[in-house]
């Protein structure tokens, strides 16, 4: 039975006009024929357009999609297009896990991998949100800092009004989704006087009642719907967002440990661990954006004598010199959280000293024998322990994925043992 549900991932048509189309990329050949058509000055019908198949995957695929992509993030990067690419990638991972395994197994990892990643993605948005007044002056992150205006100011009209009810809810908002699912359920809106009707179980009994009873449980009613429920929300509501992140991390990862994944553990502590240290970079770079926005650019003036232009000529070395910093701080920070988010995508772990040690203390080792735990963990191992601890430094690369640097690409060994040279020849210099 299992063999025939492998059967079902080889009937989906993955051809390269389908993968192109999943990036929402045009296929050049098809472009060529059009072009083709208009330049002969033919009529524009299905008749007079010869449609050429699409052809199979291939290394030309590869190309067409790394050439398409390019040149689809020359103008910046967007939300959009990350998630299309770890869409994709979990697609791809979804059908190589079925065809090793099975389509439950495939199933059940692809999943794992996904709450991983939704882990790295919320706190890409978050980071995104706070970078937001620095990535519109950056070239290439402008339409994600674009998003992140976008993003928060759907955040505000939602917190101040519900006349669109669900409309701008997104799949990373679980939460959202449940509560604007049950509020358009109970509460229907009149569109010419803007009434609320609530057929909730509660206010159907009610408006059921006798008169009698009617007038005298209608003032509770009332009182209940439009005071006390809106305020328990409210306080619930605040509670939750100060204490959600640790409430959920607490009970899901400690409480729920026998059924959490080594992978989600992993990540998910790996990632509280981190927060810490990433608000001094955070408050750093708000305060350069401060210092440099209301501090040297007011000071800047019309260049009347030569005295003025030496000092906006010293002025404009420091602006130029802070959005240096700036950007290369964010770039960075967001690199480093994108690194994160496709290693979580995949299903594997890496290697950053100082923190995985500590991430590793609250969780422990990863069991070796699961397939559900992801990847390799070589720092884990017994013998990169010794030799580790024998050279009292830390060792910054464990190979792809943390699979370990002994299968490792020819081309890597080579760039390693080039480097080692040139240090030794380094030390030797500095002897003399």
């Amino acid at each position: 039975m299992l063999y025939f549900f492998r059967l079902l991932v080889l009937l989906i048509n993955i051809d390269q006009e389908t993968v192109l189309n999943w990036f929402g990329l045009e296929n050049p050949n098809n472009q060529n024929t059009y072009s083709q058509a208009i330049e002969s000055d033919y009529n524009l019908n299905l008749s007079n357009i010869p449609i050429e198949p699409s052809s199979a995957l291939s290394l030309d695929t590869l190309k067409l999609i790394v050439e398409g992509l390019w040149e689809k993030i020359q103008d910046g990067l967007t939300l959009a297009d990350i998630e299309n690419v770890l869409f994709f990638i979990l697609f791809l991972r979804f059908i190589i896990l079925a065809i090793r395994y099975n389509l439950k197994t495939s199933f059940y990892i692809t999943c794992i991998g996904l709450f991983a990643g939704y882990l790295w993605y919320r706190h890409l948005i978050d980071l995104i949100s706070m970078y937001r007044s620095v990535l519109l002056k950056l070239p290439f992150l402008h339409k994600l800092g674009l998003d992140a205006v976008q993003l928060r100011s759907l955040h505000r009209q939602m917190v101040l009004t519900d006349l669109k009810l669900g409309e701008d809810v997104h799949w990373y908002n679980p939460g959202q989704v449940v509560y604007y699912a049950v509020t358009k359920g109970i509460i229907d809106v009149d569109q010419e006087t803007g009434y609320r009707n609530y057929i909730d179980p509660i206010s159907m009994i009610v408006s059921n009642l006798s008169e009698p009873i009617k007038s005298n449980v209608l003032p509770l009613y009332y009182k209940i719907y439009n005071k006390i429920i809106p305020k328990i929300f409210d306080i619930c509501s605040k509670f939750w967002g100060q204490l959600s992140g640790v409430a959920a991390y607490a009970v899901i990862t400690r409480i729920g440990k026998k059924y959490c994944p080594y992978l989600v553990r992993w990540h998910w502590t790996f990632l509280l661990i981190i927060g810490m240290v990433e608000q001094i970079f955070i408050y750093f770079i708000y305060r350069v954006y401060y210092f440099q926005t209301f501090v040297l650019i007011p000071q800047l003036s019309e260049p009347e004598s030569a005295l003025n232009e030496i000092v906006d000529r010293n002025l404009l070395l420091q602006i130029n010199i802070l959005n240096g910093v700036i950007a290369a701080v964010v770039l960075i920070h967001i690199g480093l959280i994108l690194f994160g988010l496709f290693h979580a995508i995949w299903g594997q772990y890496f290697y950053f000293p100082f923190f995985v040690e500590n991430t590793e203390l609250h969780i422990g080792p990863r069991p070796k024998n699961s397939i559900y735990s992801g990847g390799g963990t070589a720092w884990q191992d017994s013998e990169e322990k010794e030799k580790n601890f024998s050279r009292f430094l830390p060792k910054f690369w464990y190979g792809w994925f943390g699979n370990g640097t002994k299968n490792s690409w020819q081309i890597t060994n080579i760039l390693n043992k080039l480097i080692k040279n040139v240090f030794k020849k380094l030390k030797k210099q500095f002897r003399r």
